[in-house]
């Protein structure tokens, strides 16, 4: 069964949802983990030239505090350590998809029309 909404509590439930993603790099990191993919906390560090070791750290934790992403650690040396989705952060894919193609939108509707 589907919650009811009134407008005051879709919006602050889209306000959560909008402070979870909020992050200069969670999206990009979402979208290396799309399509079920695993990356090594290595990887990060090459697909995302402009990120340093920090902030990957501190973005990576809180997408795992907050069930988006999961982190698994294989016990050797030197450590190795995956990321995947979860299955809610998953679900997450079709959203931001629908999100991009409503801003295409915007694109289309703002162009000029062609000369004749």
């Amino acid at each position: 069964m589907s919650k009811i909404y009134t407008p005051d509590t879709a919006a602050l439930g889209v306000e959560q949802v909008l402070r979870l993603l909020e992050g200069r790099w969670k999206l990009v990191i979402l979208f290396h983990l799309f399509d079920g993919k695993v990356q090594r906390y290595s990887d990060f560090g090459r697909l995302i030239p402009g990120i340093s070791q920090k902030m990957l750290s501190q973005q990576l934790r809180q997408l795992e505090a907050d069930g988006i992403v999961s982190r698994k650690l294989y016990p050797q040396v030197p450590p190795k350590v995956e990321y995947r989705l979860t299955e809610w952060g998953q679900a997450l894919c079709p959203a931001l998809d629908s999100m991009l193609k409503w801003a295409e939108k915007r694109e289309t509707l703002q162009s000029p029309p062609e000369a004749s």
